[in-house]
């Protein structure tokens, strides 16, 4: 049996990044730093641009600004999507307003940069991204070890030693994020948007009871917390398995 462990990946592999940016002189900075960091970034300063070089060739993850002539980062990233459902994208843009965040995730967005941004943070999220796509389930496993649990996201079960506990698709699809997420922050609004569709008042309320569930069902094993973070989510504490 496999097992998808929730550990930091090996950043010495070769990540190959589409990244899309108008702004001549930031796109140039943003792929001379990627490049020095030991990541291969081909440049784009349009969105059209951007979309036939994706069809052409294969990317492990984009960077697409949001505001670019002939085709925005929205509709490049709802094109992008279409091909490839699974890669990551970060989009980097000056708004900042809730409504064009959150449009921005309902297409698809793994990360969202507002500008002005270091290039260490672009580089930290980047590093989260991949510890995500590398932590998720794949054709091999449906399998996360959490701590002294194992939690099977295709049977919906959470199992530690003989005890197992047949989760409901809620409580299932939550804590298959928090996996997804562990020892970062699953922002409160992407969970919502991905689980109950809609983040209104009445789902983020069934959010919080789904989440006092998860810890009664995590409460055998005390190296596993989730918590709040005011504001942004929630983190689920897990120990790192080497």
């Amino acid at each position: 049996m496999y097992y998808l462990y929730l550990k930091k990946i090996d950043m010495d592999e070769k990540l190959r990044i589409l990244l899309c940016e108008d702004d001549e002189n930031l796109g140039m900075l943003l792929r001379e730093y990627l490049q020095a960091k030991g990541y291969s970034a081909e440049l784009f300063p349009d969105g059209e641009a951007g979309f036939k070089a994706f069809l052409k060739n294969k990317y492990d993850l984009c960077v697409l600004d949001v505001m670019m002539p002939k085709k925005d980062g929205f509709t490049l990233a709802q094109e992008i999507r279409q091909a490839n459902a699974e890669i990551p994208i970060i989009f980097l843009t000056a708004k900042t307003l809730k409504e064009d965040i959150l449009e921005g995730f309902k297409i698809g967005a793994d990360d969202y940069i507002t500008k002005p941004f270091s290039m260490e943070e672009l580089t930290f999220r980047i590093e989260a991204i991949l510890r995500r796509v590398r932590g998720k389930r794949n054709k091999e496993s449906n399998m996360y070890k959490i701590g002294r649990f194992t939690f099977d996201t295709q049977k919906q079960i959470l199992s530690i030693g003989d005890k197992q506990t047949k989760l409901t698709t809620k409580e299932s699809e939550l804590l298959g994020l928090l996996c997804a997420h562990a020892n970062e922050i699953l922002q409160r609004d992407f969970a919502l948007k991905t689980i109950w569709i809609d983040d209104n008042y009445f789902n983020a309320r069934s959010m919080d009871v789904y989440i006092t569930k998860l810890r009664k069902h995590l409460k055998d094993d005390d190296s596993i917390e989730i918590i709040n973070i005011h504001g942004k989510g929630y983190k689920l504490i897990t120990p790192e398995q080497e």
